[in-house]
């Protein structure tokens, strides 16, 4: 007998963890009768190399393309901020979707890339490694489970070009999964965390000019070749931002600090708060001029 109540929505997916080499059917292509069904009602969260690879495509800015294709949510109860991909205005259909497919195809998201299978990745407490498994996300619009072609979830993974995505947004997963299953113990980040964590993640251009500071090469001590390295190659560059993010919210000394680092940081701290003051000054000047020129009147 089915403990299923009317009005209950069934969850489309199926209770069963696969890992690389165990078999699932399933073949999408553009004469089946559901084509395009799935990207007419869109949540896709956006990893870091989904944008970079957007971004690129469009040939504009990650700060342009965070404007123009994203909307933003919270990730946690904390607030550690997520971007997920815009729909259609009124709609809930992807941006990018036209009568032909996906109008980017070549770059879509590793969500998409994945579809009709699902990535978990946990770890146990008492252990740094987390492991990853897979389920079959089967939606009732979906008719390509019914096609049939059998095919080890490796194989699938390998004929999506999903492998790069994965190895490339490894660090900034485990950055996710850490920060949420150490709960209490790591506490919530500050605001300027989190703006750096946005910055890395998702800003690559923004977060270029970051690394490039005088600022940064005050603290960070950082090979000269290397940091032409970051300059020149994106994706080194977020791999580069998933480590300070691990020593930023989880204290991982994961990159050399300058032996002066504290001391630059100290007196760069001194120069805002003095510039602070001076600023609060003028506005109280000006305050005042404006104060004694109404008496006057």
């Amino acid at each position: 007998m089915s403990t299923e109540t009317s009005g209950t929505p069934k969850s489309p997916i199926v209770p069963t963890q696969l890992g690389l080499d165990d078999k699932f059917r399933f073949r999408c292509h553009k004469g089946i009768a559901c084509f395009n069904k799935c990207c007419e009602n869109i949540d896709i969260m956006l990893t870091p190399y989904d944008i970079l690879r957007l971004k690129n495509r469009f040939g504009i800015t990650s700060r342009e393309f965070i404007d123009t294709y994203t909307v933003d949510f919270t990730m946690d109860g904390h607030g550690m901020p997520g971007l997920k991909l815009k729909t259609r205005e009124g709609s809930t259909a992807c941006i990018n979707l036209t009568p032909e497919g996906c109008g980017v195809y070549p770059d879509r998201p590793a969500a998409c890339r994945y579809y009709a299978l699902g990535l978990v990745s946990m770890r146990r407490k008492d252990s740094p490694i987390e492991e990853d498994s897979y389920f079959v996300v089967r939606e009732d619009h979906c008719l390509g489970h019914n096609e049939p072609q059998l095919q080890t979830v490796r194989d699938y993974r390998k004929e999506q070009g999903v492998d790069i995505y994965d190895e490339i947004n490894h660090e900034w997963r485990q950055i996710i999964l850490k920060k949420r299953s150490s709960g209490p113990t790591v506490g919530r980040p500050s605001q300027r965390s989190f703006e750096l964590f946005f910055l890395a993640s998702y800003d690559i251009d923004g977060f270029r000019a970051f690394v490039a500071s005088s600022g940064f090469n005050d603290v960070f001590d950082i090979e000269p070749s290397f940091k032409h390295e970051l300059m020149q190659d994106e994706a080194k560059l977020l791999k580069f931002g998933f480590r300070l993010l691990k020593q930023v919210l989880f204290g991982e000394k994961t990159i050399a600090l300058k032996p002066d680092a504290a001391h630059k940081r100290i007196e760069r701290y001194a120069q805002r708060q003095a510039a602070s003051l001076a600023g609060r000054a003028e506005e109280l000047a000006a305050a005042h001029d404006k104060l004694y020129e109404s008496l006057g009147e």
